[in-house]
């Protein structure tokens, strides 16, 4: 297995789990910890903005955020089920000629992935074990925004996701979801040159935006 657990996630995020986040999409709209997200992110502006969203699923905030102005979105993404769902999704909504897809590992593929406007990891830093390369590479590539969905630093958030952790190890799936810590998060942004200019959330997630600091020293 590889450090994220991406060489199972055929299996863990499937055709069958992928078209049922559609089908909860077109009835409800984007999850509440996503749609804040985009919240924060639109109050940015995103007028001629490029996107890549990292490990996007159906491509929720592509669309989303190419419906209010982005010119162009790349979703890479590890399962080929999902970006299948989110072509399909993409093509239905006439924004395929303005996204691209890209399959894999992100930290494997970043290499010859270009920087965007906009980078978004919207729960994915909880899915991946090497945390230090995932941010890294993901907030190099943030020119302008980059914004994080992850888990609390909450003892009974981190309890859960034990838990969960067991679920899988008891199934014999060698998946797991992490909790990394929020502080070492914002450490390894804060590296890339980015700062922290908002930050919402429910109970369980926490949604910060940051956004590239000028020479000048300036947000």
């Amino acid at each position: 297995m590889d450090a994220c657990g991406c060489d199972t996630f055929a299996s863990i995020f499937d055709r069958r789990t992928a078209e049922r986040d559609r089908e909860r999409y077109r009835q409800k709209g984007p999850d509440r910890s996503t749609l804040m997200l985009l919240d924060l992110i639109r109050n940015q502006g995103v007028s001629g903005a490029t996107v890549l969203d990292v490990g996007g699923g159906i491509g929720v905030i592509d669309q989303e955020l190419l419906r209010v102005g982005a010119t162009h979105a790349v979703l890479c993404d590890a399962s080929p089920a999902y970006l299948a769902v989110a072509r399909d999704e993409a093509r239905r909504n006439d924004l395929l000629d303005r996204m691209e897809l890209v399959e894999g590992d992100f930290v494997r593929r970043s290499g010859e992935i270009d920087a965007a406007d906009v980078v978004t990891l919207d729960r994915v830093i909880c899915c991946y074990g090497d945390v230090d390369s995932l941010v890294a590479r993901s907030a190099r590539l943030a020119t302008r925004l980059y914004g994080v969905v992850v888990p609390r630093d909450r003892w009974i958030v981190r309890a859960g996701l034990w838990l969960e952790r067991l679920l899988f190890a008891v199934r014999r799936s060698p998946y797991r979801p992490y909790a990394h810590r929020n502080a070492l998060i914002d450490r390894r942004v804060a590296d890339q040159g980015l700062v922290p200019v908002a930050e919402t959330g429910t109970f369980g997630w926490r949604v910060v935006l940051y956004q590239r600091v000028s020479a000048g020293g300036q947000a």
